[in-house]
């Protein structure tokens, strides 16, 4: 028997996480694209959350974006300075003082987030000429990643929802945005682990992605 969804956190309405999420107002816009398998697959919703947590955010699922109607509208509209927040050699670091004040020129941020596993995250750039052409930023983040439940190839590669967090930071300290709640997103993404690590240690609490009652997959 299916359960009943939340279709705002995508969650079982019994474990829906929407009351306690506030979204916050910011002049940086984010757009989040999700690769389909992140959207069928993942466990942990960390792009969902940041959306949530996020609200001039939008999500867009795909694996190429050069001919994303809604994407490629955003990224040509002239009121938006687009800039993929991608490691690089050339990837402007956001945590230097005065980084990007004389490119924005007036313009408002838009930030793209890439929510996918590394692996996935690096065919989506390789395969969108419109990602690769986007001025890139870099973030130094300040704590190492805190995901438990994933491995991640590197301490210092964060979840989608971490480097959100460590963005909003950011652009805070450099006086272009304001980051309230800055705790939300950090304190949301450890109790949905928590959660799936509770799930893990005893099967018959219901899960994300299965009822009470079923083996936990290894």
């Amino acid at each position: 028997m299916s359960r009943e969804m939340c279709y705002r956190c995508f969650w079982p309405k019994s474990l829906c996480w929407c009351p306690s999420i506030f979204p916050i107002e910011t002049r940086t816009k984010v757009l989040i694209l999700m690769h389909p398998k992140e959207y069928k697959r993942e466990r942990a919703a960390t792009g969902r959350f940041t959306h949530l947590c996020l609200q001039n955010s939008e999500i867009h699922m795909g694996s190429d974006f050069d001919s994303h109607k809604a994407v490629q509208e955003q990224l040509h509209d002239t009121r938006y300075f687009p800039m993929l927040l991608y490691p690089g050699k050339d990837a402007i670091n956001l945590s230097g003082s005065g980084a990007l004040t004389g490119l924005l020129q007036n313009r408002q941020l838009l930030v793209i987030l890439l929510d996918a596993t590394w692996r996935n995250a690096r065919r989506m750039f390789n395969r969108s000429l419109t990602l690769q052409r986007l001025p890139r930023l870099g973030i130094v983040p300040e704590e190492k990643s805190r995901y438990l439940i994933k491995k991640q190839p590197r301490d210092w590669c964060l979840s989608t929802i971490e480097a959100a967090h460590e963005l909003m930071k950011a652009l805070d300290k450099a006086g272009l945005d304001t980051y309230a709640r800055p705790t939300q997103m950090l304190d949301l993404f450890a109790r949905m682990q928590q959660h799936q690590i509770n799930c893990m240690q005893d099967p018959t609490l219901q899960n994300y992605r299965r009822g009470p009652g079923r083996k936990v997959e290894q």
